[in-house]
């Protein structure tokens, strides 16, 4: 049952593990909240009864009180990620249990959700080089303990190789010229052969004077000279204009 005007909603799993929609009124992009009763940045939340209790009659006291589950609505409009898995992306290379290193963390909107998708036994290492964004990630990483604030610059992650183990998966979402170089030192370094790689490209970042699918494609290329092997590549229309998410597997050299 949703928890707005006693609208009814039916959760169902999306074929992303970890991701799910919420179908009501309209449907909805949720993820279950691993901090129930929070919202990170005053996104909606929807409480949904369990249907079955897992919980047998004990000692003849009749059944357990039923439980609800906790959904947070994820904005497609406020993160790529969420763009990207609406636009049909094939594999974003995270799921329960998975670990991940996010670059360009900001304030943790689109991390709060990722931390939800892995749950309490995946792990995500945020990087973040802003000290403002940094204190909002530190803040919401307080009450998402798979989440591992990093306040650090991704161009040099031997910074942080003390507080990050081997990961399946880099998100990147740096809008920075170098962005592929940033990408590929982190892989090197922290992300296992086979593992996942999901870029967010802004255009106008790398180079505001050529066309965006100009752009995209240098971009896969240079993918490719950090041996990213670039498996599929979307648009953000209609929630981004002129971005892109690539998404490639990393290799082993030769």
């Amino acid at each position: 049952m949703g928890a707005k005007g006693g609208q009814k909603v039916i959760l169902e799993p999306h074929r992303h593990k970890g991701v799910f929609v919420a179908r009501g009124k309209e449907d909805l992009l949720v993820t279950k909240n691993i901090s129930p009763g929070e919202s990170v940045y005053g996104e909606k939340r929807i409480s949904v009864q369990n249907s079955e209790n897992p919980k047998e009659e004990i000692n003849g006291d009749g059944p357990a009180p039923a439980t609800t589950t906790e959904y947070r609505v994820w904005n497609p409009f406020r993160s790529k990620l969420a763009a990207a898995i609406l636009g049909g992306v094939e594999d974003i290379y995270m799921k329960p249990g998975a670990k991940v290193l996010y670059l360009g963390a900001a304030s943790g909107t689109s991390v709060s959700h990722v931390a939800d998708i892995v749950g309490p036994t995946g792990v995500v290492y945020a990087v973040e080089f802003s000290h403002r964004s940094g204190r909002d990630l530190i803040n919401m990483a307080t009450r998402r303990t798979n989440v591992i604030p990093i306040v650090e610059d991704a161009r040099h992650p031997l910074r942080y190789r003390m507080l990050v183990g081997m990961v399946d998966c880099i998100f990147a979402d740096v809008a920075q010229p170098d962005q592929a170089r940033i990408v590929g030192l982190n892989a090197h370094l922290y992300l296992k052969v086979g593992g996942g790689v999901v870029v967010s490209i802004k255009a106008n970042c790398i180079d505001s004077t050529a066309a965006p699918e100009a752009v995209f494609a240098r971009e896969v290329q240079k993918m490719r000279e950090e041996r990213i092997k670039p498996k599929e590549q979307l648009t953000l229309e209609p929630f981004e204009r002129d971005h892109a998410v690539v998404c490639g597997v990393y290799q082993r050299s030769g």
